[in-house]
């Protein structure tokens, strides 16, 4: 069976569903099984890097709310992470672009090491306060991985079309926010669900 998952870095919730997902496929028996593919999606494709701007000045200006709206938006991911043993600290989050990050996940699909950059780009950003828009950073994080010849990607557009091309295919398939995850292209789970509806959508699709 295979997983697609559209995604972005910057999204809290993709993380919490990227964990909620793995600890479905941990009590899964077929989990040996499946096959799980990270497809780019940019969530404000839009915006500039700024690492002097906090994260809570950055949404208050965005969603044109009050800093203490953008406050308690982030204290209460930050308590939906630290549920699922996930230590969120946004307050030392950098505002960044995530294509170039998206480009360096596809380059990690082609090396099998896709599942542990995306796992590595989204602690960078959400727990170390990295800028995940900066290319020494993503360099550092790929050699961290293991991943080879990424300083050739990062230095070029290579996999720019790739991500182009996944985020048409999310217009194409009705993806109006993300995590999204596509079983085998019979069922979905839009955001990040209860743990209880990602252990019964594995079994659906995985029976069918």
């Amino acid at each position: 069976m295979t997983i697609e998952i559209w995604s972005d870095i910057v999204c809290p919730f993709c993380y919490l569903g990227k964990r909620k997902l793995e600890k479905a496929m941990e009590e899964f028996e077929h989990r040996d099984s499946i096959d799980v593919t990270y497809k780019s999606y940019q969530l404000m494709p839009h915006v500039k890097t700024e690492p002097g701007l906090s994260i809570n000045a950055f949404l208050a200006r965005e969603k044109g709310m009050s800093l203490d709206q953008a406050r308690q938006m982030n204290e209460y991911v930050t308590e939906q992470a630290a549920a699922l043993d996930l230590r969120y600290r946004l307050d030392n989050a950098v505002v960044a672009n995530t294509f170039r990050a998206h480009r360096l996940l596809h380059h990690a699909k082609n090396q099998e090491k896709q599942v542990e950059t995306k796992e590595r780009l989204l602690k960078a950003y959400f727990t170390e306060g990295k800028n995940i828009d900066d290319r020494n950073t993503l360099l550092e994080l790929a050699t961290d991985i293991g991943l080879t010849d990424s300083e050739k990607v990062l230095d070029s557009d290579e996999y720019a079309l790739d991500v182009r091309k996944d985020i048409l295919e999310s217009r194409q398939l009705g993806v109006k926010g993300v995590p999204f995850f596509v079983f085998d292209r019979k069922y979905a789970i839009s955001g990040a669900q209860d743990l209880s509806v990602f252990s019964k959508t594995l079994k659906q699709a995985f029976e069918q």
